[in-house]
């Protein structure tokens, strides 16, 4: 009897179940919604951390979480500081000081999110739900992208990261978050980037740029004909409202230059993609699982042609 093939693609064995919780941050005087996503067979599982992007919430790419966690893995999310607390909220005629001002708390609050997220956890709160807290990675998209490599600056036990499509980089399009990383991470904490191909808000070339200064083993997997909400659910309904949106001047570029979502790989193809090799990345770096890792050093973009996805390998 042969082994069955490593195949990231497919649902995993384990029956997943989700929980709602909240956690109340006394330092800051924060109740954060939070969902779990987690393996219902007994045993100690890898964490994973998923962060959302802004104008999101911790359930933007449910299909992402569902599918790591039927392979293993407990995945966390919560509603991000600008999402629940009442000060760091959009304000009617508030001035252009006023909004940098809020804008830089908002961005201030994602990482300490974070570390209190996983704080929360691994004290045993949810003590049904067996942890280890020896291998935790870390997941995110855009805003959420940029909060994972962020977090690697102060956050010693994040051992992986998937950036999807991160914010981040030095040229920021008009009306698009001043986000900046540094990069002080001081140990090597391996890194997939997984990017869109005609991301209208953080074009490709934002992606090489922080792909170069990643201080760490690094890969990078381009997306074709993909767009910018090609990481979440319900990738065709989001892509066209976001596309038809009214935006402010500031941002109107956006409605002028995405295509039409019949134009760009569908929503099918590009969920395969991002649960696939997020899984893979997370079962080389977390389970240290031989055939991850071959997979991964293999020839990733036949794999994908055979089930009709279209990618670079950078």
């Amino acid at each position: 009897m042969t082994a069955e093939k490593y195949d990231p693609f497919v649902q995993g064995r384990f029956p997943v179940g989700v929980r709602s919780i909240q956690a109340l941050d006394k330092a800051r005087d924060r109740l954060f919604p939070c969902e779990i996503w987690y393996p219902t067979t007994p045993g100690t599982h890898p964490l994973i951390i998923y962060s959302h992007p802004s104008l999101g919430n911790r359930r933007a790419a449910t299909f992402l979480c569902t599918h790591l966690s039927s392979h293993g893995y407990v995945v966390a999310a919560l509603d991000h500081s600008e999402t629940v607390a009442a000060e760091l909220a959009r304000k009617d005629g508030e001035t252009a000081e006023q909004k940098a001002a809020r804008v830089e708390a908002v961005i201030a609050n994602r990482v300490p999110d974070i570390r209190f997220l996983l704080d929360h956890l691994l004290s045993g709160a949810d003590s049904d739900i067996q942890l280890d807290p020896t291998q935790i990675g870390i997941v995110g998209h855009s805003f959420g992208g940029w909060t994972a490599l962020a977090s690697i600056d102060v956050e010693p036990r994040i051992r992986a990261v998937v950036a999807l499509a991160p914010g981040g980089a030095s040229q920021p399009r008009p009306g698009i978050l001043p986000l900046t990383l540094n990069f002080n991470w001081g140990r090597d904490v391996p890194t997939l980037y997984l990017v869109a191909e005609d991301d209208v808000s953080l074009p490709l070339a934002g992606m090489y740029e922080l792909f170069e200064r990643t201080p760490a083993t690094k890969q990078m997997v381009i997306l074709r004909r993909a767009d910018h909400l090609h990481f979440m659910d319900n990738i065709a309904e989001k892509h066209e409202s976001f596309r038809k949106m009214q935006w402010p001047a500031e941002l109107a570029w956006i409605q002028k230059e995405m295509r039409p979502i019949a134009e760009l790989c569908s929503g099918e193809q590009a969920q395969l993609f991002v649960r696939g090799l997020t899984l893979c990345h997370m079962d080389t770096m977390l389970k240290r699982q031989a055939e991850a890792q071959r997979f991964l050093a293999g020839d990733i973009q036949a794999e994908l042609a055979a089930r009709g996805v279209d990618v670079i390998v950078h």
